[in-house]
């Protein structure tokens, strides 16, 4: 990590759930969440409370520093809805098969 940059990942108690459209994205009481230094909190889900056969894998990939490169998924009409890691930094290993949503609901805990 850079001087002052922080990233904290622990297991969250919460209910998530991705709406988008008419469709259930995804919904997990085991969703990670990852806490990063100018970032908003994210909560990543795992793969397998993720309705991956609505998404589309999409061409963009980025890079964190931190974190790795990323990939993306989509929907029709919304590019690069949700992203993972597929191969993490050591720092951030527990994000391994789990994706990311922009937008997510949290129920209260």
């Amino acid at each position: 990590m850079t001087e002052g940059h922080t990233i904290t990942i622990e297991q969250g108690d919460r209910h998530i759930r991705v709406v988008h459209g008419d469709h259930v994205l995804a919904e997990t009481d085991r969703a990670l969440v990852l806490r990063e230094t100018g970032c908003p909190v994210r909560y990543y889900i795992p793969a397998e409370d993720v309705r991956l056969d609505l998404l589309t894998p999409s061409d963009t990939h980025t890079y964190c520093p931190f974190k790795g490169t990323a990939s993306y998924w989509s929907l029709p009409g919304a590019a690069d809805l949700v992203w993972a890691y597929p191969d993490p930094k050591p720092d951030v290993a527990a994000i391994k098969n789990h994706l990311c949503f922009y937008e997510v609901t949290v129920s209260p805990a």
